[in-house]
């Protein structure tokens, strides 16, 4: 298959950046109402046969990590998984007790990737949206199929005790 997952390099973060404004509409990402610098933050590319096929943004912040963006430029084909796998071992590696990552309602695509993975959901912040409109607001009003984008559910892999 041809799969390797890597820290991002230097030569590499205007592609990043790329990825965030056509993916997240910006370099920002708001979750928990907070305003992120994705394009800042640590990230782990997924090459597959040579070429750049995912990226993996996160923070790590005392004792939890949390997946600020992951995008699989292809699907189907293990790049989001190997992404995701390798941010579990670094976050256990920084004895993280937790991994977790905040989505909204309408991405139910998303919801099952992860729980598929072995995540669970933590918590819905009900009507989140609209504070992180104010934060950032290129937010769009609706998501996935038409739906109204308004709570952002907490998914979450326990690593630890």
């Amino acid at each position: 298959m041809g799969i390797e997952v890597r820290h991002i390099r230097d030569e590499e973060s205007g592609w990043a950046r790329q990825i965030l404004r056509d993916h997240w509409a910006s370099e920002v990402v708001v979750t928990r109402g907070r305003a992120h610098r994705a394009d800042r933050l640590p990230a782990l590319v997924c090459m597959r046969e040579g070429r750049r096929a995912g990226l993996l943004i996160y923070r790590i912040e005392e004792d939890e990590c949390e997946i600020v963006t992951l995008n699989a430029l292809e699907r189907s084909v293990g790049i989001g998984t190997a992404l995701l796998q390798e941010a579990c071992g670094l976050a256990r590696a920084a004895s993280c007790w937790r991994i977790w990552v905040i989505t909204t309602n309408d991405n139910t695509p998303a919801i099952r990737f992860y729980e598929r993975r072995g995540f669970t959901l933590a918590r819905v912040h009900r009507g989140a949206i609209e504070s992180s409109r104010r934060l950032k607001p290129e937010i769009p009003l609706r998501g996935i199929g038409g739906v109204p984008i308004r709570d952002e559910v907490e998914l979450e892999l326990r690593l630890g005790p």
